[in-house]
C-alpha cells in the first residue's frame, strides 16, 4: 500500500462576502477528508449586546439582518419571544398575516437551497435562474406589504407594521395556485438528473441518532427520519388550526436534504391556501404604550424557521431595553456536526454536504 502524509489546507471563502466569516479547516489524505473544523469569523460583531443598547422595537431591524434569505420569519421568532414575555395578544387577521409571510419566507428560502444546491455539484446553472423567477415573484409580495425585498422589518409587537395593500391577496391567491405545477417541474428536471443522484445519493448521511445528539433540528433532522417540527409538537401563532403534514425521509443524505425542501414546499403551499381562504378582516395591531416597559422577567420562544428551531430568549429588567437578549440561531448549531457528516468522503463530497446543510452567515455569527 502507497504510503501518504495528511495535509492541512483550508477551505474557503467560497463566496465574496464570506471573507473573514467562514472557512474550513481541511485535514485531508490524498483526497480524502480526515478531518474537518468549521471555522467562523466574524461578521455581524455582537448582535446580542446591541439588542441591549437599543429599545424593543430597535431590536427588530437587526433580527432581518440574523437570516436575510427569510427575515419575515426571524422578525416572527422575535415578535412571539417578546409577546410571551410581556403577555400581548395578536388580532386574528395580524396572526393570519403573519402565517402568510412566514410560510412564503420558507418557500424562498428552499428555493435558494435547492437552485444553488445543483449551482455547488457543478451540474448546470438552470435550476437556479428558475428558483430565482419564483422567488422574484414572492419578494414582490414582500414589497407590496413591507417596502422592501429582502430585509423587510414588518413584523411588530402585536401584530404587524401595516395592513396588506388591497391587490395582495389576489396576487398572493394566484401566485399559490401556480405553484405546485412548478414544483412539479422543479422535480421533473432533478430529482432523477444523473449528476445529483450520483453526487448526493448516499453521501454525507447524518443518522437520527447523531442528528437528535447533535441538537440537529429542522429540515436536517427531518431527513435522517425524525418528525420534529416546532409548529406540530408545539405550535405557536395559529399553526394548530391549519391541516398539513410534516414530511420526513430515511436515509439522512444529501439527496434526502434536497427532496425534503421539495416535499416541505408542498406542504408550504397547503398551509398557504388555506390562510389566505380563511383569513378575516380586523384589527392587525393591539395598541401598545409609546413607552414599551415590559415587567421584569424572562422568557424563551421557539419558531419552525426554514432552516430549524428559532429560538429568541429575553430578559427584562423593567426598563425600556432588553436587559438581556440571546438568540438559538439554527445554522450555527446546525453546522457544528459538518465534520461527522464529512469524514471519509471526498474533497468534492464535502462542498455537497456543505450545501445540503444551508446555512446563512448570519446565522452562523451572530
Amino acid at each position: 500500500m502507497l504510503k501518504t502524509d495528511t495535509i492541512v489546507v483550508n477551505m474557503g471563502p467560497q463566496h465574496p462576502s464570506t471573507h473573514g466569516v467562514f472557512r474550513m479547516v481541511v485535514t485531508l489524505d490524498g483526497e480524502r477528508v480526515v478531518n474537518v473544523d468549521p471555522v467562523v469569523g466574524y461578521l455581524h460583531r455582537g448582535v446580542e449586546k446591541l439588542a441591549e443598547r437599543g429599545t424593543y422595537l430597535q431590536f427588530m431591524p437587526l433580527t432581518d439582518r440574523n437570516d436575510y434569505i427569510c427575515a419575515m420569519n426571524n422578525n416572527l421568532g422575535y415578535a412571539v419571544a417578546v409577546e410571551k414575555l410581556a403577555g400581548i395578544a395578536v388580532p386574528e387577521r395580524a396572526e393570519y398575516i403573519r402565517v402568510i409571510m412566514a410560510e412564503l419566507g420558507r418557500i424562498v428560502n428552499h428555493l435558494i437551497l435547492v437552485g444553488f444546491l445543483l449551482n455547488d455539484l457543478g451540474a448546470f446553472f438552470t435550476p437556479v435562474l428558475y428558483c430565482l423567477r419564483e422567488r422574484e415573484k414572492i419578494l414582490d409580495l414582500f414589497e407590496m406589504a413591507s417596502g422592501s425585498r429582502m430585509t423587510c422589518n414588518y413584523m411588530r409587537f402585536g401584530g404587524v407594521a401595516a395592513d396588506l395593500p388591497e391587490e395582495f391577496l389576489p396576487r398572493a391567491r394566484k401566485l399559490v395556485a401556480s405553484f405546485p405545477a412548478f414544483i412539479d417541474e422543479l422535480e421533473a428536471l432533478l430529482s432523477t438528473n444523473e449528476i445529483l443522484v450520483a453526487r448526493t445519493r448516499g453521501v454525507g448521511v447524518l443518522p437520527a441518532d447523531a442528528a437528535i445528539n447533535g441538537s440537529i433540528t429542522g429540515p436536517m433532522l427531518r431527513a435522517s427520519g425524525v418528525r420534529y417540527d416546532i409548529r406540530r409538537v408545539e405550535p405557536y401563532s395559529i399553526y394548530d388550526r391549519f391541516d398539513f403534514q410534516v414530511p420526513a425521509l430515511e436515509h439522512g443524505d444529501s439527496y434526502d436534504r434536497y427532496m425534503l425542501r421539495i416535499l416541505e414546499m408542498r406542504q408550504s403551499v397547503r398551509i398557504l391556501e388555506q390562510a389566505l381562504a380563511q383569513i378575516p378582516a380586523g384589527e392587525i395591531q393591539t395598541r401598545l404604550p409609546k413607552a414599551f416597559r415590559p415587567a421584569p422577567g424572562e422568557a424563551y420562544a421557539r419558531t419552525e424557521s426554514p432552516k430549524g428551531e428559532l429560538g429568541y430568549y429575553v430578559v427584562s429588567d423593567g426598563s425600556g431595553n432588553p436587559y438581556r437578549i440571546k438568540i438559538r440561531p439554527p445554522s450555527f448549531i446546525n453546522i457544528s456536526i459538518l465534520s461527522q457528516m464529512s469524514v471519509g468522503w471526498k474533497v468534492a463530497d464535502l462542498i455537497t454536504i456543505l450545501g445540503s446543510i444551508d446555512i446563512i452567515l448570519g446565522e452562523v455569527d451572530r
